[in-house]
């Protein structure tokens, strides 16, 4: 008899990041093993399109009162008809769509700190990608199963954008960082390093709410002609591969996708010491760590790696390295095939 092919349910309603990046790739992955997929998202979603050559996509604003009878309606349907093997929740909110009693085996896969349980009463595994997240749901009072599964990036051949697409010349020395504009993100904190250092120039990939108070405040430094905000870009590894030097500045990060990506674009990079970082990099070994709002510690690191091309070689071999051991596609979804009670990938 042919195997059963496995079948995955997500809810997923988050918008545009690092974390929506890590669901599409593992989507694809898991396409790539066999494992058949559908999806319950937010419309509107720019990645919409490349889950939804994966499997059927059904579109919901995830409401809890009266306009959610819809998306239960049609859950109760599929349950019924498709026959899930796994549900899995990719956050807190989505995890009360988790159905009580059913067969499948129902995941939470969390990418931050919760600070209470009630969501979750149907979960039968909780899922984090920084071991933190465990340690939280456990004090909290998770006497269930869990596990700490971490990220991988998409595969890809990272090709630099030309620079001259941005009017930034070929021999200065580029600074590149990116996320939402959100004051975690700590982005601020990149253009008050090329306030300081005069011919430093600095890429920002992404957007959001605080974009305006970011570029009023290049505005304030008198930096604009040296800052180009480059907006969302699908495959924002293109342009970290552009730079001399990538930062996450963040204030808070679990993990931190975008840094990931920054190895895999093959560039030196400079971090916080936020929760991630923390916990998966080593100091002068895979990056340059710093304290958090530690902005002459910036400057010096930003200033070494300038003068230092050994010491940038290092970082590009040891994120390489650890991207490898540590956080590669096979690693990631062999873990969770075991979560899911699936035969190991391939």
């Amino acid at each position: 008899m042919p195997e059963k092919v496995r079948r995955i349910l997500h809810f997923h309603f988050g918008k545009e990041g690092g974390a929506e990046r890590f669901f599409v790739n593992f989507a694809n992955e898991a396409t790539r093993q066999g494992w058949a997929q559908k999806f319950i998202i937010r419309p509107g979603r720019l990645w919409h399109h490349e889950i939804a050559a994966l499997g059927e996509v059904y579109c919901s604003h995830n409401r809890f009162d009266w306009g959610a009878l819809p998306l239960r309606m049609h859950l109760r349907k599929l349950y019924r008809s498709w026959q899930p093997d796994v549900v899995m929740a990719w956050a807190p909110r989505a995890a009360r769509l988790l159905p009580a009693g059913a067969a499948a085996r129902k995941i939470v896969r969390l990418g931050d700190f919760p600070t209470h349980l009630r969501y979750f009463k149907n979960a039968d595994v909780i899922v984090g990608n920084h071991p933190g997240i465990v340690e939280r749901v456990r004090g909290l009072g998770w006497n269930r199963e869990s596990a700490v599964i971490s990220n991988f990036v998409k595969q890809i051949d990272p090709k630099p954008v030309n620079r001259a697409l941005y009017s930034t010349p070929q021999d200065a020395f580029l600074l590149v960082g990116g996320g939402r504009f959100v004051p975690r993100k700590g982005l601020d904190l990149l253009i008050r390093a090329v306030a300081a250092i005069p011919d430093l120039w600095l890429w920002l990939v992404g957007d959001g709410p605080e974009q305006a108070e970011l570029q009023l405040l290049a505005h304030q430094f008198g930096v604009t002609d040296r800052i180009r905000f480059l907006g969302w870009q699908v495959e924002a590894i293109h342009y970290f591969a552009a730079a001399d030097v990538f930062c996450m500045p963040s204030r808070h990060e679990p993990l931190g996708n975008i840094l990931l990506e920054a190895w895999q674009a093959r560039v030196p990079v400079i971090s916080t010491l936020s929760e991630g970082p923390r916990w998966f990099a080593n100091d002068s070994r895979d990056a340059l760590l710093i304290e958090i709002d530690d902005l002459p510690a910036l400057v010096a690191s930003i200033q070494r790696l300038r003068h230092s091309p050994d010491l940038a070689q290092t970082l590009i071999a040891g994120g390489a390295e650890r991207l490898k051991t540590f956080f590669s596609p096979s690693v990631v979804i062999n873990s969770y095939a075991s979560i899911f009670g699936f035969e190991r990938a391939s």
